[in-house]
């Protein structure tokens, strides 16, 4: 009988998109996949290092294994195995840490006999293919690696040196990818990356990259995710408008609303950089869904500097943002940094913001009732069908209809918390 093997992801979009290909790659190589939390032989983490939570996080995971299921042998991935290998093997049950270049060969080192071990060779700065597309037939969205590593070194960072430098996918390779996932019957794919504005392969940018995902005639939907303004494409709101697979959404990381904090933070834009482009792009494509990411309690931030960027979030035309705490990272040039914010005052800044970014989707929402947007429905949860506009509204609908993977124009008619309900 074939080892079994379950998973569990941590942090961001990227894992998950690398999680599936995992999955597929074990699945291939004989080893039955179960759900975490079922016994199994192996379990994989797919580890997060940007936040001190995400370490926390790791070995909150790994005791709950060892008590659930202590007599599995645990492999830890991903970031955090790259950044802090020696400690991670110190931990209960982890039998095998395996840094970002060689993940990939995880089942290949578990088959051939390696009983423990560390493995995290230095990341090549080369461009990439992956083994399997990643179809993961529980989603009907997919997310799709196309870039990794990042050259930006903003100070609370350590990404470049989890994640290596910058660079892309083989074009040829994730247009197969591509192919190969809406052929699954993923109908919208996530470009997923560290900084995927970068891409470049073959005389191709990001806008050739969606242009010719376009072409899949199976794939309803191509969505940005993330990206930094400073290498937002030219041209990009005309693109919206003539590639009708474009989902109208962007999440483009602020961090913050200071100037001096953005210096200090070695950040490449200034804040009137990013108000300019989101009220340009939103006076062309004007029910968009623009989203940022925000750190809070980075050291020197004042209470005076905190104000300018509740301040300038307040009167920005963006619909929602994600509120981090700051946290030193080993690898991170902030953490040699004075004048450190309390945690106490990060919790208390954290919580305004989070309370302004509500009403600030409250308010984007309202513009929605009465409306009919197309709907991508992803499960049933709790009486209602969910799932996504592409403008990135969670949308509930009462049917006794199976809509899994469905894409269906649906009446907006009322706002529930920061989700709509509507009418087939």
């Amino acid at each position: 009988m074939h080892k079994t093997v379950s998973f569990y992801t941590l942090g961001c979009r990227l894992n998950q998109a690398e999680t599936a290909i995992l999955e597929q790659i074990f699945s291939n190589e004989g080893f039955r996949v179960v759900q975490f939390g079922q016994p199994s032989d192996i379990v994989v983490i797919n580890t997060c290092t940007v936040t001190e939570r995400g370490d926390r996080d790791t070995r909150r995971i790994i005791n709950r294994i060892h008590r659930t299921n202590n007599n599995a042998h645990i492999a830890l991935v991903g970031c955090q195995a790259q950044t802090q290998k020696d400690l991670l093997l110190q931990l209960p049950g982890v039998y095998w840490v395996v840094g970002n270049e060689v993940k990939m060969t995880l089942p290949e080192l578990i088959k051939s006999g390696k009983k423990s071990g560390v493995f995290t060779p230095r990341i090549r700065r080369v461009p990439f293919t992956l083994p399997v597309s990643g179809i993961n037939a529980n989603r009907t969205r997919a997310n799709l690696k196309i870039q990794d590593g990042c050259d930006f070194f903003c100070a609370y960072c350590e990404i470049p040196y989890a994640r290596g430098r910058a660079r892309s996918r083989r074009h040829e390779d994730l247009l197969k990818a591509a192919q190969e996932l809406a052929d699954g019957g993923h109908r919208e794919l996530v470009l997923t990356g560290i900084n995927i504005g970068m891409y470049q392969d073959s005389g191709k940018y990001l806008l050739d990259v969606v242009r010719d995902l376009s072409q899949i005639e199976k794939l309803e939907r191509i969505r940005i995710s993330s990206i930094e303004i400073t290498t937002l494409p030219d041209g990009l709101a005309e693109f919206f408008e003539n590639t009708p697979k474009l989902c109208r959404f962007l999440h483009i990381p602020l961090q913050s609303g200071c100037d001096q904090i953005l210096q200090a933070m070695n950040r490449k834009h200034s804040t009137a950089d990013f108000d300019r482009f989101v009220k340009n792009i939103k006076n062309q494509i004007p029910r968009i869904c623009l989203g940022t990411d925000v750190l809070v309690g980075f050291p020197g931030e004042t209470d005076d500097f905190f104000q300018q960027t509740l301040d300038f979030l307040a009167n920005c035309c963006v619909s929602y943002f994600h509120v981090f705490s700051y946290s030193d990272r080993p690898h991170s040039k902030s953490r040699r940094l004075a004048d450190k914010v309390s945690e106490q005052k990060i919790r208390r800044r954290s919580e305004i913001l989070r309370k302004l970014s509500a009403h600030k989707r409250d308010q984007y929402l309202q513009e929605f009732i009465g409306k009919t947007e197309k709907v991508l429905f992803e499960q049933k949860k709790n009486g209602f069908w969910d799932g996504l506009t592409d403008t990135y509204i969670r949308v509930k609908v009462k049917s006794n209809i199976n809509l899994r993977n469905q894409l269906l124009p649906v009446k907006l008619t009322e706002i529930d918390n920061q989700s709509m309900i509507g009418t087939l």
